[in-house]
């Protein structure tokens, strides 16, 4: 069993950054993989950003790359996703998760936060 839960949401003006974190419960945070999806209202989740277990590959949607940047710390069993350059399309509650699965983690992760809300205004 994991538990996320994401922080660092809030209000930024566009061309802002601003950094998620997710903590991950368990002693076993570096066998997973761990992602990040957006879900804004009205709208379908997306994928965001993932990382595999060691950090030594990643992923990004085409729509936050060069911008956005996911990194993990497995000693301290947290994920980052430090988000530059914010435009008000960005803005959604963010999700972290978690799978065994490199290439579950992308598609249809097996464990999810709360979410944490990020808005820009433009």
């Amino acid at each position: 069993q994991v538990q996320l839960v994401e922080s660092g949401g809030g209000l930024v003006q566009a061309g802002g950054s601003l950094r998620l974190s997710c903590a991950a419960s368990g002693r076993t945070f570096s066998s997973y993989a761990m992602g990040w999806f957006r879900q804004a209202p009205g709208k379908e989740r997306e994928f965001v950003s993932a990382i595999n277990r060691s950090g030594s590959n990643t992923l990004y949607a085409d729509s936050v790359k060069g911008r956005f940047t996911i990194s993990r710390d497995n000693a301290k069993n947290t994920v980052y996703l430090q988000m530059n350059s914010l435009k008000p399309e960005d803005a959604a509650v963010y999700y972290c998760a978690a799978d065994v699965s490199y290439l579950a983690v992308v598609r249809t992760p097996y464990y999810r936060g709360q979410g944490t809300q990020v808005t820009v205004s433009s």
